[in-house]
């Protein structure tokens, strides 16, 4: 009998001209630290892999892993698109990435602990003040608060892409309410289904990190409270919201229990849920509702979703809430490019991972270079996210190009810009063609933080995070809002 030929899903497998492929190099050949994924696909053939993939897809709609689009009228909840063939990073590269994100989130959490305190940063020019000041994520109303435990980033998601030299840089952080770990988890455990033994032994596992969250908010709990002793609570806006599946997941993993504002209570200085036998108060709350909406009585009074009073059991250190309201003022575009000089300020440090060179609208030399280039650049509104309020130049319509000039010349400050970079590829399954093709792909590996020790809290980074790959041909936008899927992400545990 004739041995299976092991290529037989790579074969012919074109990688994408100018893009860095994840899997094979510019010849076809499987990287070496990707052999462990192009193994499990040998001998497979297109109808086997299929297969597989419909097993997959079933077993994501029967756990109900969805997400929500409120724009398509087809239906809100959609089922997370998820392509089996696995993104691979290599043990020695995953470890510069994890000192690379551990660095870069203790800077920002230096910077947004001096933001609402002496203000160094901006007296001495390390970010101009206009930055911090205009910021809609700002809240002067923080300065002089020191949250319970020191931690102000609890939970960050950290935005990375390849550049076509095989450099990954940092494209943005998420440090208020980043969302997608769910389908990290969801996807391993589908891989793990389909190809039961595909990652035991050589890939870095991903299970434990609902243990790791657990452990890591009930390290904040306030003073004099004994940590495994105090109640966590996650707090969700409810079943209408796009990550509800997210919600539910997490507090089910750590065995917290799922709250809506109208479980909770405040009392005095402390917070209360109510339970069947009688209020217990709460000592953690991971929020995973926006700060405008987390308590009517400091942000918006017409907010149905707070808790009245939550806010000042936050400044009276009575409850931890991760993550720590006003964070977004260290995510905000507009900052993003002063992140390395953030890092040599605090650290003393050179950045361990790169970023993309960045045009600040708000400077005049950079935003007249902007509107006369806006056909060979991204340009990004700093306070969007989900790739919408964002200029894709080289593939936009005069007339988008005209309309974003008037934009940036009226709110300078509104936006940045960046030549457009050509992400890596990473083998994808196209089902209505049966083949692997090239599709662009990004990645958000997540960090959790404990308990300060110290001015910086410790921190564990999620071996791998979340593959979001542009399903569409030709895409650059990963969104699952817009059309985007993800992938599992192995990191193994050799070189």
């Amino acid at each position: 009998m004739a041995e299976p030929d092991g290529s037989l899903l790579l074969k012919g497998y074109g990688v994408l001209p100018g893009a860095y492929d994840e899997l094979v190099d510019a010849s076809g050949a499987p990287r070496s630290h990707a052999l462990v994924a192009t193994e499990m696909l040998d001998g497979l053939t297109p109808e086997g892999f299929q297969r597989c993939q419909s097993l997959a897809e079933l077993s994501l709609v029967q756990q109900g892993v969805t997400f929500s689009v409120y724009s398509d009228q087809r239906g809100t909840e959609k089922v997370m698109p998820v392509c089996l063939v696995p993104r691979v990073m290599g043990a020695a590269e995953w470890s510069r990435v994890e000192r690379g994100i551990v660095q870069r989130l203790a800077a920002l959490e230096l910077f947004l602990a001096d933001v609402y305190g002496e203000q160094r940063t901006l007296r001495e020019g390390v970010v101009p003040g206009e930055m911090v000041e205009k910021s809609k994520s700002f809240v002067p109303r923080l300065r002089g608060i020191t949250p319970a435990g020191g931690v102000r980033i609890h939970i960050a998601g950290v935005d990375l892409i390849r550049d076509p030299a095989g450099t990954l840089r940092v494209l943005e952080d998420n440090l208020r309410t980043p969302s997608g770990v769910s389908y990290v988890l969801e996807n391993r455990q589908v891989t793990k289904r389909v190809f039961q033994h595909a990652v035991e032994g050589g890939v870095r596992r991903v299970d434990d990190y609902p243990s790791q969250l657990a452990e890591a908010l009930r390290s904040v709990s306030p003073e004099g409270v004994d940590p495994e002793e105090s109640t966590v609570v996650v707090l969700t806006p409810g079943p209408f919201n796009s990550a509800y599946f997210e919600h539910s997941f997490l507090a089910r993993s750590m065995g917290l229990e799922l709250v809506e504002a109208s479980d909770l209570v405040v009392d005095g200085d402390d917070v209360f849920v109510r339970t069947t036998m009688g209020p217990r108060r709460v000592h953690v709350i991971y929020r995973r509702t926006d700060d405008a909406y987390i308590d009517p009585e400091f942000f918006r009074p017409d907010s149905l979703l707070g808790v009245p009073g939550l806010m000042r059991a936050w400044a009276k250190g009575r409850v931890a809430l991760a993550n720590a309201p006003g964070n977004g003022v260290a995510d905000d575009k507009a900052i993003y490019p002063f992140v390395p000089d953030l890092i040599r300020f605090f650290l003393s440090e050179d950045p361990i991972l790169e970023q993309v060179p960045t045009f600040v609208c708000a400077r005049r030399d950079d935003r007249m270079y902007v509107v006369e280039h806006l056909d060979e650049l991204v340009v990004k509104a700093v306070d969007e996210a989900g790739g919408y309020g964002m200029l894709m130049g080289p593939q936009a319509t005069q007339a988008e190009r005209d309309k974003f000039r008037e934009l940036v010349l009226a709110e300078p400050r509104k936006y940045i810009a960046q030549h457009r970079v050509e992400l890596s590829t990473c083998p994808t399954w196209v089902p209505e063609r049966k083949r692997l093709e090239p599709r662009r792909v990004d990645l958000r590996p997540f960090a959790l933080a404990s308990r300060a020790v110290g001015t910086i809290p410790s921190r564990w980074v999620l071996p791998g995070g979340l593959t979001r790959v542009a399903l569409r041909e030709g895409s650059y936008v990963v969104n699952s809002s817009q059309g985007g899927g993800s992938k599992d992400t192995w990191v193994t545990v050799n070189s």
